[in-house]
């Protein structure tokens, strides 16, 4: 039996807070009421039918002159039938994976009637956002208060009340017992041990986990070229033939490594039921706009907007201002090797120890100059897309992740590219990329983490005397942990943290036959970066809401497109060494013919491994068909049990038309 809203009861008169909901202080009292209202009213009646209560009562509020925040959670019942909604995927008792149904809970594993730890705390707040997201406009033409605020039948009324301003944020809740617990296991020891990724995931979610054991994974994949650059770096520097071997060693590693992680990644996804996790129909994004319409897919009224101004706002105004951005970082490129001219030349007529040091000024301010731009630029390119009005989010993040990866490319390689291929300088080449990948690992780990942990330390520290200095009766713990979680910022998702992990790949697998020791400092920065990443989503950042991944995304196309890049730059690079040249010493087209014949001979096996190892494991196949016969079977007999009720229906009617 499938459970419904309308036939049980889910009320309580306590409840445990999961998300803070805060308005705008001049929000006018009918629109708070109305707002209450829609989120208590049952589902029958176009409600959510969660609970919320303001953080502060009525005398609280007189003596705080706080009155905004509002605390919103849902009954054990209401989850699990919200659990059902979103086709959460849990393990059954048999060993197989389902989605959820409440009225079958009793065959998944570790469910009990007085077990409230089925669910994770992270999963109940995506739950809770998800139903906060489908309140939806039914009669009403304007949000109470604000006639400037329209509504139409079937929005969004969360997306309407957050781009009124009416509403500020919506967050969810740290549980700061199971945080400490976390946190415990995971990044307070300084010792190397493999991440928690199962607790990461029930306490941020799979997209999270997701990146921290791709990170995890990366990091490992990295020591053999650690390991084997090291001696090279030492002993063989100048030895071009084992440059070669090198370089080969590189190709081939970079296309493994890939192929692994995504069966690595399709065994976890399916432990925790995202692979098998059906996808729902996408809703336009918060900040898309148009002429009302009607959709002809759903047959609701939304926004609709041409694609074909869409179109011309891309190739007409977003694509010049991205080759624009493109010839300014070529233009400062070239700023820079005047500025390493310079520096070469004063040492060349000084020779001291200071001008020594100067050789590497140039190569420290360009690697500077790369992050500030880089910075600007993604600012730049989140305005032009978003202008660009996209209707999905998943639209939006593509076109966004293209523009920032085409960007970032350019700026932090074309020196290296211009450097290997115009000038020819080996040992230049080595410098600046030990010089870009250090200076930028440095910056990355100041600005993302440490910097924004010391401000939100103090900032802890006045809200806590704030607080501690009140003489009204409240819970002290949790309007202390409201008021400072309100004031964190929020994480915007792993979109910065994959590019970093990008960036640092391009780095490794795209020169680092000239440099091999760029492998081991990567592994030093990522043995830290996992310590302060961890910090920064557990203490510096506020909790970001759960969101069901079953990969990486289009960042893994993006790493498998860099590999096919590094296959040519590796091979262009061989083919210059002074070894291979002193081969063909006469005619440089056969040169060129062999490189290119080697460079595709490369590509091509390159691509044959990928095709021989599959992205799935093969006891994951055999469960993923499983599941798929079965729920062929089950339609199946669901067709057959309406023929034959129909069948049965039939004799009947015949019947009344002769006794008629």
């Amino acid at each position: 039996m499938k459970g419904t809203l309308s036939a049980l009861d889910t009320y309580e008169t306590s409840f445990t807070p999961l998300v803070v909901i805060e308005l705008a202080q001049d929000v006018k009292e009918e629109t708070k009421e109305w707002l209450k209202s829609r989120i208590i009213a049952k589902k029958q009646d176009g409600g959510a039918q969660l609970l919320i209560r303001p953080l502060l009562d009525k005398e609280q509020k007189e003596t705080l002159g706080n009155d905004n925040l509002y605390l919103v959670g849902a009954s054990r019942t209401r989850l699990l039938l919200g659990a059902e909604a979103v086709g959460l995927v849990r393990e059954c008792v048999d060993g197989t994976m389902r989605t959820f149904t409440y009225g079958t809970r009793l065959s998944f594993r570790g469910f009990h009637d007085d077990n409230d730890d089925f669910l994770t705390m992270a999963e109940c707040q995506f739950i809770v956002k998800h139903e906060l997201e489908n309140l939806r406009a039914r009669d009403e033409k304007m949000i109470p208060g604000y006639p400037q605020a329209k509504l139409y039948p079937g929005k969004s009324l969360l997306r309407r009340l957050l781009t009124s301003g009416i509403v500020l944020q919506v967050f969810p809740l740290h549980d700061n017992e199971a945080l400490k617990k976390l946190e415990d296991a995971w990044y307070t020891r300084f010792s190397v041990h493999y991440q928690p990724l199962d607790r990461i995931r029930a306490y941020f979610g799979e997209t999270i986990a997701l990146y921290f054991g791709f990170l995890e994974f990366f990091t490992f994949a990295l020591i053999p070229m650690a390991v084997i650059g090291l001696p090279y770096y030492l002993f063989v520097w100048e030895d071009y033939d084992k440059y070669v071997i090198f370089a080969s060693f590189n190709l081939i590693w970079s296309t493994v490594i890939l192929e692994v992680w995504k069966r690595g990644c399709a065994d976890m996804t399916y432990r925790w039921g995202t692979l098998v996790m059906k996808r729902h129909f996408e809703e336009p994004r918060p900040g898309f706009h148009g002429v009302l319409g009607v959709n002809p897919v759903t047959g609701r009224e939304e926004p609709l907007y041409p694609s074909y101004k869409r179109q011309l706002r891309i190739y007409l105004v977003s694509l010049p201002f991205v080759c624009l951005c493109l010839y300014f970082s070529l233009y400062v490129m070239m700023i820079y090797f005047d500025m390493e001219d310079w520096a070469l030349r004063v040492h060349e007529e000084s020779g001291t120890e200071w001008t020594s040091v100067l050789l590497y000024v140039p190569s420290i301010i360009y690697a500077i100059v790369i992050e500030v731009m880089n910075r600007l630029y993604r600012y730049a390119a989140e305005f032009l897309t978003a202008w660009e009005n996209h209707r999905l989010e998943s639209a939006y993040q593509n076109h966004l992740v293209l523009k920032v990866l085409v960007f970032n490319f350019l700026n932090c390689f074309a020196s290296l590219f211009y450097i290997a291929f115009v000038l020819k300088d080996m040992k230049l080449l080595g410098q600046s990329l030990a010089t870009l990948l250090i200076t930028s690992q440095v910056i990355n780990q100041v600005l993302e983490s440490l910097l924004p942990y010391w401000l939100q330390k103090k900032h802890n520290v006045k809200v806590r005397r704030k607080v501690q200095a009140l003489r009204v009766h409240i819970d002290a713990a949790l309007y202390e942990q409201v008021i400072l979680e309100k004031e964190m910022a929020t994480y915007l998702g792993t979109f910065d943290d994959f590019l970093e992990l990008f960036l640092q790949f391009g780095y490794v697998s795209l020169f680092s036959c000239v440099y091999p020791l760029a492998a081991a400092f990567a592994v030093l920065n990522n043995f830290t970066e996992v310590s302060s990443d961890a910090l920064k989503m557990c203490r510096v950042f506020k909790r970001p809401f759960s969101e069901p991944s079953a990969s990486i995304g289009v960042w893994q196309l993006a790493f498998e497109t860099m590999s096919v890049i590094s296959v040519v730059t590796n091979c262009a690079l061989i083919g210059m060494s002074p070894q291979v040249n002193a081969v063909f010493p006469e005619s440089k087209t056969d040169l060129v013919l062999i490189v290119v014949a080697v460079e595709h001979a490369l590509l091509a096996l390159k691509f044959i491994l990928a095709f021989a190892i599959p992205d799935k494991p093969r006891h994951i196949q055999m469960k993923l068909a499983r599941l798929e016969f079965e729920s062929l079977e089950a339609l199946k007999q669901q067709q057959m049990k309406f023929t034959a009720d129909s069948l049965k229906e039939e004799p009947r009617e015949g019947e009344e038309e002769t006794v008629a």
